[in-house]
């Protein structure tokens, strides 16, 4: 029991590095769509996402995990940002 214990500290401490990574990435994307605004850019950018899933999906099938799940995930932060960018505020 005590090494499940250990194990699910573990992935809590994981669990907390992706959030944190998370909201580096939406900060990043509200700069992304300051700058987007301020030049007059479309805050979509369908080439954009498609090269963030090609490469997404290359990364995942090297380090052997399902592509569908990891695109799905990516599906949802990709909405995020794309909302940071739009709205500018914390999600």
């Amino acid at each position: 029991m005590e090494r499940i214990i250990a194990l699910r500290k573990k992935v809590d401490e994981i669990d907390e590095k992706i959030l944190y990574f998370i909201k580096e990435r939406v900060e990043t994307s509200k700069s992304i769509g300051a700058v987007k605004r301020e030049h007059g850019i479309s805050i979509k950018d369908y080439q954009r996402e498609d090269e963030v899933y090609t490469s997404i999906i290359r990364k995942a099938s090297e380090l052997g995990l399902d592509l569908r799940e990891v695109r799905a995930i990516y599906r949802k932060i990709i909405a995020m940002s794309v909302h940071a960018q739009e709205c500018g505020t914390k999600t």
